[in-house]
C-alpha cells in the first residue's frame, strides 16, 4: 500500500499546527498592542489612574480670574481728587464708558469659552476670582453710593454654571464669598443742567467662588469665606468707596487626607495692601501648619518668573515672598521640571480682544503647603486659555484678560 496518504496527513497536520500558531501569534500581538495602547492612553491622558493603582489619590485644581469686563480704574482715575459738581460729572461719564466696555467684552460670549476650557481640563476644584454681578437701576444723584440697584444685567456665576451644564460637565458653587459691592451713577451729558443722555445707576458686586465638579466624589467637611480688614478706599466726589477683598475656602477630604482649599484675590492697586491682606490670610485661615493647605489666587504679586529658589529682585513680590519664603508654601508651577514656558497669565488689554497672546506677568498662582513632607506633590501643571485658538472666532474675544492655571496634585 502506498504511503502517499500518510505523507498527506502529516503535511495537513503540520499545516494545521502552523495555522494554529499563526492565529495564536496574531491574537497575542493584538492583545499586546491593545495593552500598549491602553497604557499609552493612561500615561498621555492622565496620571490619575496610574497613581490611584499604587494606592495614592489625585486632585486636579484650577485658578481662574473671570475678568470683571472692564477696568474699574477708569472711574477712579477720572474722579480722583475732584469734588462737588466736577466730581459727579467725572464719575458719571467715566462710569458710563466703563459700562459700555463691559457690554463690548460680553461675558455671555466669554463664558462659553471659559466653559469649554474648564470642561476640557475637568478640574475637581476651581477657585474663581472676579465673579461679577452687574446690576442697574434708576439714577439717583442724591443717593450716590447707596446700594439699591437690583436689575440684573450679568450674573457671571449663573451664566458660567449654565454653560458648563450644557457641556455635560456639571459644577456646583460650593463656597461663594461677596467682596466689593459699589454703586455709582453713569450718564452722558450733564444731568446737573438737565441735559443728561443715557442715565442710570450702575452697581458692581464682586465675588470669590469655589466650584466643585459634581461627579468628582470629593467629600466636603466644611466651607466658608471672609473679607480682609485691609481695604483700598477711594474718595470719589464726596463719597468714599471701599474696595473689599477676601477669600472663599473649603476643607475637602481626598482619601485619608483633609486639604484646606482657598481662593483669594489680593489688592491690585497697592503692593503694600496686597502684602497686608496676605498676612491676614496666613495669620488666620491659612495659618494652621497641621493642615495641608492649597491656595489658588490672583495674587497681584509677581514672582518675576524666576527659577525655583532664585532670589527675587528687590522691591517686587512682597505678598509672594511672604507666602512662599516666610510661610513655607511651594509655588507648584516652579516644581515642574518640564514646564512649558514661564507660566505668564496676565494681562491682556481692557477689551480682551488682543490679536496676539500678550501675557507678560505670572500672578495667577497655585501654592501648597503640606502638613507632612510629600503629602502634596504636583504631577502636572499647565496654563489654559492663553492660545489663539482659545479666542472666540467671531468677536476675537479671549475668555478673560487673564489665563488660567491647572495643576494635578498627588495626595498621599
Amino acid at each position: 500500500m502506498s504511503d502517499a496518504p500518510q505523507r498527506m496527513d502529516v503535511v495537513a497536520l503540520r499545516r494545521g499546527r502552523t495555522r494554529t500558531w499563526l492565529w495564536l501569534t496574531l491574537a497575542l500581538t493584538i492583545i499586546c498592542l491593545g495593552a500598549l495602547i491602553s497604557v499609552g492612553t493612561i500615561r498621555s491622558g492622565s496620571a490619575r489612574s496610574e497613581y490611584a493603582a499604587s494606592g495614592g489619590q489625585s486632585l486636579t485644581v484650577m485658578t481662574r480670574n473671570l475678568y470683571l469686563g472692564g477696568n474699574i480704574d477708569r472711574p477712579i482715575r477720572a474722579a480722583f481728587d475732584k469734588t462737588g459738581a466736577d466730581g459727579v460729572l467725572a464719575l458719571g461719564h467715566a462710569n458710563h464708558e466703563l459700562r459700555e466696555i463691559v457690554e463690548r467684552t460680553d461675558f455671555r460670549t466669554r463664558s462659553r469659552l471659559l466653559a469649554d476650557e474648564i470642561a476640557a481640563a475637568r478640574p475637581d476644584l476651581v477657585g474663581l476670582q472676579e465673579v461679577a454681578l452687574w446690576r442697574h437701576g434708576p439714577m439717583q444723584l442724591d443717593r450716590i453710593g447707596q446700594l439699591n440697584a437690583t436689575e440684573v444685567d450679568y450674573d457671571f456665576l449663573a451664566i458660567l454654571l449654565s454653560d458648563l451644564a450644557s457641556r455635560g460637565t456639571r459644577y456646583e458653587a460650593g463656597s461663594v464669598q461677596q467682596e466689593s459691592d459699589v454703586e455709582a451713577p453713569a450718564f452722558t451729558g450733564n444731568p446737573l443742567s438737565a441735559t443728561a443722555g443715557a442715565a442710570e445707576d450702575v452697581r458692581l458686586t464682586d465675588r470669590d467662588v469655589i466650584l466643585f465638579r459634581s461627579d468628582s466624589g470629593i467629600q466636603v467637611e466644611d466651607r466658608g469665606g471672609g473679607q480682609y480688614a485691609t481695604e483700598f478706599k477711594v474718595q470719589l466726589g464726596d463719597v468714599t468707596f471701599p474696595f473689599v477683598r477676601g477669600y472663599a475656602w473649603a476643607d475637602v477630604v481626598v482619601g485619608p487626607t483633609t486639604i484646606r482649599f482657598i481662593t483669594t484675590h489680593l489688592e491690585s492697586h497697592s503692593a503694600k495692601l496686597a502684602r497686608a491682606q496676605a498676612d491676614e490670610l496666613l495669620s488666620g485661615l491659612a495659618g494652621d501648619t497641621r493642615l495641608s493647605t492649597v491656595i489658588v489666587c490672583d495674587c497681584n504679586s509677581n514672582p518675576a518668573s524666576v527659577a525655583a529658589h532664585a532670589p527675587l529682585p528687590l522691591g517686587t513680590g512682597g505678598a509672594y515672598r511672604l507666602i512662599t519664603e516666610d510661610h513655607g508654601f511651594t509655588d507648584l508651577w516652579l516644581e515642574q521640571p518640564g514646564r512649558a514656558g514661564p507660566g505668564n497669565t496676565a494681562s491682556l488689554a481692557e477689551l480682551a480682544n488682543n490679536t496676539t497672546p500678550h501675557f507678560t506677568r505670572r500672578i495667577d498662582l497655585v501654592l501648597a503647603r503640606p502638613a507632612s513632607p510629600d503629602q502634596i506633590t504636583a504631577s502636572r501643571a499647565e496654563v489654559s486659555g492663553n492660545e489663539l485658538r482659545d479666542r472666540d472666532p467671531v468677536t476675537g474675544l479671549w475668555p478673560s484678560d487673564h489665563a488660567g492655571v491647572v495643576v494635578q496634585l498627588q495626595i498621599g
